[in-house]
């Protein structure tokens, strides 16, 4: 099954010593010696490739696929000579990323490489096994920067294609890039199986706190049917220490509406907008970071404002989407603008349930469920439709994310 983003949400490996962590249960190595952060791929690079060489290549990857200084590491691949690559694989939004939310490139050839390139996004695992074999892919490297929330669709682009990987025998390496939000911060509802689609397949936190690298492990030692086991390899980021939010610089939006790193730090939060008739302010210069509908006014911002959430201050704003909810049409809401470091999903329930109080006539949920598939659960929406405070929903999942955090360990790679 494919599955089209914009119409969802409109409508409803090589072995251990080679590459560093490989097994998903095993333990992880001593923090590199200090210095610059280097991710995955620049540590690669670094070699001239030489470790991903002997087999062809698959590279499913992005925009944010990118060197140390700039350069796209499909290009710096291609241009070295030293490795096959049998094709590239895009993702939501596509390779060279063009298309807007629920959007893809196609199966193109790349005007600059010559190089065929698949089009992954909303492929099932048949799907992405037959594009692996009739491309001739024997090891598949997987380079996109995530944004640490669940519902962002690259790490279950990932999840299929280890399974498809796993499937047709092929080696599955991850280039590793720091989670921009950081690893500390773990928050949200785990997700109920009954709940699963495109925006969240597998029970993990709404903010969960990993790596692309990290979540691997995890799929493959809980989540695959037939694991890849030593055929699963990670390229660790150097220099990524405490965990904490080190967003690359410069930024390299990984999707037409994540523009800046401010937008990552609030999006496991402000994303749950898209569940509601509200506008998560796409069609805007700051999607995600403004969001309001016609008929809300001033008094959101100065509730907002009252409430005293750590790292935010909330702006009384006017706007109009240039496409989207609310495409054309005048309203009011509020900018989001951090000065700290925010609990994303308390910030969002916060507004959620205020908004809800204040504009009964105005605030509606999506009729789609789509906002039960964001949070992966009826919980949070049954709370906030029966007049629960914002500090009661999030505490209602301090158990299941307590379980998180301890599954997850075993998993971690930076400490």
């Amino acid at each position: 099954m494919r599955l089209n983003r914009r119409g969802f949400l409109a409508s409803t490996a090589l072995s251990a010593p080679l590459l560093g962590a490989s097994s998903a249960c095993a333990a992880a190595p001593d923090e590199p010696a200090a210095g610059a952060l280097r991710t995955g791929a620049d540590v690669l690079a670094a070699e001239d490739w030489r470790r991903l060489a002997g087999r062809r290549l698959g590279v499913l990857t992005n925009p944010t696929g990118v060197l140390a200084s700039l350069e796209h590491v499909v290009d710096a691949m291609h241009r070295s000579g030293a490795v096959d690559i049998a094709a590239v694989f895009g993702p939501e939004h596509g390779f060279r990323g063009t298309s807007q939310a629920g959007g893809s490139e196609g199966d193109v050839t790349d005007p600059r490489t010559g190089l065929p390139v698949y089009d992954a996004y909303g492929a099932d695992v048949p799907g992405l096994a037959r594009m692996f074999t009739e491309a001739g892919v024997e090891r598949v490297v997987f380079d996109i920067a995530d944004v640490g929330a669940r519902f962002y669709t690259y790490i279950w682009t990932m999840y299929q294609a280890m399974r498809a990987a796993a499937r047709v025998g092929a080696e599955f390496v991850v280039l590793d890039r720091p989670n921009p939000i950081g690893g500390q911060q773990v928050g949200g509802p785990v997700l109920e199986p009954q709940f699963a689609s495109g925006v969240g397949l597998l029970p993990i936190a709404l903010q969960h706190g990993m790596t692309a690298g990290e979540l691997a492990r995890l799929f493959d030692a809980e989540h695959l049917e037939n694991p890849l086991g030593d055929r699963l390899s990670v390229v660790r980021v150097e220099g990524w220490r405490g965990r904490g939010a080190q967003p690359p610089a410069p930024w390299v939006p990984p999707s037409p509406n994540m523009p800046t790193t401010d937008t990552a730090m609030l999006y496991p939060g402000t994303g749950l907008f898209e569940g509601t008739v509200l506008s998560e302010g796409r069609g805007t210069t700051r999607p995600f970071e403004i969001v309001g509908a016609p008929g809300i006014d001033w008094r959101w911002a100065e509730e907002l404002n009252a409430a005293g959430l750590d790292g935010v201050r909330f702006r009384e704003t006017y706007f109009v989407p240039t496409f989207s909810k609310h495409a054309d049409a005048t309203c009011g809401g509020v900018q989001v603008h951090r000065d700290g470091a925010p609990d994303p999903v308390l910030v969002a329930i916060t507004m959620l349930v205020t908004a809800k109080r204040l504009y009964p006539r105005v605030f509606g949920w999506r009729p789609d469920g789509m906002f039960d598939k964001l949070t992966g659960t009826d919980r949070v929406r049954s709370m906030i439709d029966a007049g629960a405070g914002a500090a009661e929903i999030t505490g209602s999942w301090r158990a299941e994310l307590a379980s998180f955090r301890r599954s997850r360990g075993r998993f971690l790679l930076y400490r």
